[in-house]
């Protein structure tokens, strides 16, 4: 029943609904600026790889309702129906971009219950020509509040000890229209972590790409490489999906062993390992609105 539900959400969302939608390439930066512009664009279809920012942004004016929707570990077996039984975590999110530099946003997940806010804000922009950066450069930053029941009776429940937060530099470019490949180095900071020898500061080297398959279809990944993480069982995250872009809408259908949805969960609680089934089939669905009419000169 939780599969169909989740498949039924999923067809619902493939028919536009809203007549102030508009088509995804209008609402991520034109592949195609003007001559005299020299920017490159469309390095990815969407602000995220798969679990991780990209170094795309939305333009100016635009809010971004993103779903992101995993399923349980396929090693459930038939029992569970490889994992499509549950139990599912999910993810519900708005971004609004300020202008085209600039992007706010904000999401609610069902792993702990948790609340994440992040800014995300692009320096510089990888263009051609005289003068022209050889790649795009952004920077992003989040907290996260755990609301879920205190489970700690030995430690203090204030307000501070629920809270983590997130740094990150994102350095991308692309290549050619087939692939696009960026780096994100990023720290976590917990200010309550599991053992007392634990590091509160968690650092991390994360990998993105796309390659394009076709028109609408792209491959993507990313993976995450952390150097101190805590003390109890841990496996470095990776996602590997495909894009489907459908007009306004970008379909990410993924494999990874994250069940976390936001930064400071999935570099620091990825516990699940590839090698032994522990993977969960997921999607994102992502749905963009102009809300703010662009000015004509």
């Amino acid at each position: 029943m939780k599969f169909l539900t989740s498949l039924l959400f999923l067809l619902l969302f493939s028919r536009p609904f809203m007549g102030y939608s508009q088509d995804l390439d209008s609402l991520l930066l034109p592949e195609n600026e003007p001559a005299e512009k020299n920017y490159v664009t469309g390095a990815f279809k969407s602000t995220r790889v798969i679990m991780s920012h990209s170094m795309e942004m939305l333009k100016k004016g635009v809010l971004d309702f993103r779903i992101l929707h995993r399923f349980g570990p396929v090693n459930g077996g038939a029992r569970e129906l490889f994992g499509l039984d549950g139990p599912a975590s999910v993810r519900l999110g708005l971004d609004y971009a300020i202008s085209d530099r600039f992007t706010l946003g904000i999401g609610r997940s069902t792993h702990k219950k948790e609340l994440d806010g992040f800014v995300k804000f692009r320096p510089i922009q990888q263009g051609t020509g005289n003068s022209s950066a050889p790649l795009s450069l952004v920077l992003a930053a989040g907290s996260t509040i755990n609301t879920a029941k205190w489970i700690y009776p030995e430690r203090k429940d204030v307000l501070v000890n629920r809270m983590g937060y997130y740094l990150q530099v994102i350095a991308g470019k692309k290549f050619s229209d087939a692939f696009s490949f960026q780096l994100m180095p990023s720290m976590v900071h917990q200010n309550l972590v599991p053992e007392a020898t634990d590091d509160n500061d968690i650092f991390a080297l994360g990998f993105g790409g796309r390659i394009k398959l076709s028109k609408r279809i792209a491959m993507t990944a990313d993976y995450y490489y952390v150097f101190n993480p805590f003390q109890y069982q841990f496996q470095h995250p990776l996602s590997i999906g495909i894009d489907i872009e459908t007009g306004g809408h970008v379909f990410q259908l993924h494999f990874t062993n994250a069940s976390g949805m936001n930064e400071r969960v999935f570099i620091t609680e990825t516990i699940n390992n590839w090698t032994d089934g522990g993977v969960q089939f997921g999607f994102n669905i992502s749905r963009s609105f102009q809300l703010k009419k662009k000015n004509i000169d």
